[in-house]
């Protein structure tokens, strides 16, 4: 380790698992750099960053702050009192702790710890997983260092002497997927000699999606060939194993707990378009199906899918039109072989594997 690099890093952000698990990656290819770094978290109180972080090894502390809650005026009545206390609580960590570099990964925390970190002018690096920026990232652009982000055309909203295409950092087994197929079958339960449809609804499951398998259900009794590894997320399991109860072609999971198996099984995959899924589908390599989940703010979702649907690199299937399409989608492409070894290879050309590499790079560099 050279003189005068950066031995204290605060890593920002959070709310969700797009925000988290790129939040750790980066952490962890940090420590990889740099054994002797010390890094703290810094998340929102409640959120899911307190304990998950935790969980992947690292400190964290909390700050008192709560996002806009849409249509909803009283629950937005106490957000002043709640911006105004995490800035100070922001202040505090930073003179407390005395970071060399704050990372913004976006989520409610990244806002007043990352202003406060510029007015101190303490150097910012942000990270921008999504095709459309949100609101946090866009108002600290202009004070941060470097901003790397995983689409081109971002100079629409940052200053393009800022931007680092550096893609989205993913988890190390899925960025070079290196699976015994036969122990992935078997840990499954599927047959090699099927071919496999994955369906991913992010680790809340996607109810979109789980309605269109119960209403392709007859459909799906008649392809004998073809077998549906499903996860409902916990909260529709019950409700979908009830609905489906006599279909031998799906194998029912509330939660895939090893991923790069099942991305090694399927033939194809149908998913959500959250900006990290889309990483590691890039990684994957495989034939993808996306249906935008309405339910994301400015409607992030739907430009990730476009990215790749203007490269040929995925299908794009509405939300509010999966319920009656989706899984004949699903079906008409598994006999479509040219269709699937097209979107196989050019949504593999877009991965991104040495992302975290590259983001903690940049931030050495500034």
């Amino acid at each position: 380790m050279q003189k005068n690099q950066p031995t204290k890093f605060i890593i920002s952000g959070g709310g969700t698992g797009g925000h988290i698990f790129p939040a750790v990656a980066i952490a962890n290819q940090i420590k990889a750099t740099n054994p002797d770094a010390e890094i703290l978290f810094v998340g929102a109180n409640g959120r899911m960053e307190m304990e998950k972080v935790p969980q992947a090894g690292y400190k964290i502390k909390g700050l008192d702050i709560a996002g806009y809650q849409r249509g909803s005026i009283l629950k937005n009545i106490l957000l002043p009192y709640k911006l105004s206390k995490s800035l100070l609580q922001a202040f505090s960590v930073l003179r407390s702790f005395k970071p060399d570099v704050v990372i913004g990964v976006g989520g409610y925390a990244s806002g007043p710890l990352l202003q406060v970190a510029n007015l101190l002018n303490i150097p910012t690096v942000l990270q921008e997983q999504n095709s459309f920026a949100g609101i946090t990232n866009k108002l600290l652009a202009k004070k941060a260092r470097v901003i790397c982000v995983a689409y081109e055309g971002m100079e629409k909203v940052f200053p393009a002497d800022k931007i680092r295409i550096t893609g989205n950092p993913v988890r190390r087994d899925i960025a070079n997927i290196q699976v015994d197929q036969a122990k992935a079958y078997a840990y499954y339960n599927l047959d090699p000699s099927k071919k496999t449809i994955l369906i991913i609804g992010g680790s809340l499951g996607a109810r979109t999606l789980n309605q269109a398998v119960v209403h392709a259900l007859e459909r799906i009794k008649t392809h004998h060939d073809v077998q549906i590894l499903w996860q409902t997320g916990k909260v529709y399991f019950e409700q979908c194993i009830a609905d489906t109860k006599g279909t031998p072609q799906l194998l029912t999971n509330q939660f895939l707990d090893k991923m790069d198996f099942a991305y090694s099984c399927a033939d194809i995959i149908i998913s959500r378009a959250g900006a990290l899924s889309i990483s590691e589908l890039q990684c994957v390599g495989k034939p993808v199906i996306l249906v935008p989940s309405p339910n994301v703010s400015e409607d992030h979702q739907t430009h990730n899918a476009m990215a790749l649907v203007q490269k040929h690199a995925a299908i794009l299937i509405k939300d509010d039109e999966a319920k009656i399409n989706l899984i004949g989608a699903a079906f008409d492409l598994l006999q479509d072989q040219a269709a699937m070894k097209s979107l196989g290879k050019n949504i593999k050309q877009m991965a991104r594997p040495d992302a975290a590499e590259k983001i903690v790079h940049e931030i050495y560099a500034i």
